[in-house]
């Protein structure tokens, strides 16, 4: 779990330990330049690129089974991109 200097909390780090989960949670305090929004920045554009499909945008599905279809095709033409990108 990458999370920034809003998450930087106890309460935070004992419950992603108690759930198993290695955490990278920005020091409040601590200099800029950890390299921790280089990692975030990835997850932050993969999921504007999904926010691009207006189905996934605007949730029409009341069924969670379609959505998640939905959801998988959008990856699948997201990474089809990338993989014919010149």
């Amino acid at each position: 779990m990458i999370a920034d200097r809003g998450y930087d909390h106890d309460k935070y780090r004992r419950e992603l330990r108690a759930r198993g989960l290695k955490h990278r949670i920005a020091r409040r305090r601590a200099d800029h330049g950890s390299g921790l929004g280089r990692e975030r920045w990835v997850v932050g554009r993969t999921l504007a690129w999904l926010h691009d499909f207006r189905r996934l945008r605007i949730r029409w599905e009341r069924d969670p089974e379609i959505h998640l279809a939905f959801l998988y095709l959008g990856c699948a033409v997201i990474c089809q991109r990338m993989l014919l990108w010149p």
